[in-house]
């Protein structure tokens, strides 16, 4: 992976997002591509199986996007001038930003002229015909995890391009992303605070998984 993040709370497989969010994986592969929206926890080598990983912070701002580009028909030429101006917020302003839509354009909350304002232009408005809302994606989320009973503990491997990669079954978590944790000094319990989706016997089985992993 790029690089092992701290505040990892759950990993989702592009299928998974598309799912939760609306948006297709074809348009996620293109926004990666584009370098307009990368996962958080993707691999350099795009190619590989379940190269694509996505956090839930990127989740739920794909959500938001989704009603930006896809339901608001917000242009991608204003997304990426939005995305430019709000920078500083950081990676996950689509998610800790309320955002709205008026005509087509992006308003956020300004917090220094405590108004509504046009992100761009700066320009202040009276009516609000949209308000973004990243609402129950926990109940989405928790509806989709839930897995049989005989999935767990055990590993199953899928086959990309360029390898075979082992995954948690009925997850698609990568086996290597659990030793990952492990190698960085992770307990079991700790490696499941990141990875809520499993249990311990789940990634017992992925640490005893043998050196292919």
């Amino acid at each position: 992976m790029t690089q092992l993040a701290t505040n990892i709370v759950m990993a989702f497989t592009e299928e998974q997002v598309s799912k939760l969010t609306g948006i297709t994986v074809p348009q996620l592969r293109h926004w990666d591509q584009k370098k307009f929206f990368v996962p958080s926890l993707a691999y350099e080598n795009r190619r590989e199986a379940f190269a694509r990983l996505y956090s839930f912070r990127d989740v739920v701002c794909l959500k938001v996007l989704n009603k930006l580009r896809n339901e608001s028909k917000v242009s991608m030429q204003h997304l990426r001038s939005v995305k430019e101006k709000l920078s500083h917020l950081g990676d996950d302003l689509w998610a800790k930003t309320t955002l709205y839509v008026l005509n087509k354009r992006v308003i956020f909350h300004n917090p220094e002229s405590n108004a509504k304002e046009e992100v761009l232009s700066g320009q202040g408005i009276l009516q609000i015909p949209l308000e973004v809302v990243t609402g129950d994606m926990n109940d989405a989320v928790s509806k989709m995890r839930q897995r049989d009973v005989t999935e767990i503990g055990k590993i199953e491997t899928h086959r990309g391009k360029m390898k075979v990669r082992p995954v948690v079954l009925g997850t698609r978590i990568p086996v290597a992303a659990i030793k990952e944790f492990a190698e960085a000094g992770y307990s079991v319990e700790q490696i499941q605070r990141e990875y809520p989706a499993l249990t311990l016997e789940d990634i017992r089985a992925a640490l005893d998984y043998g050196a292919a992993a």
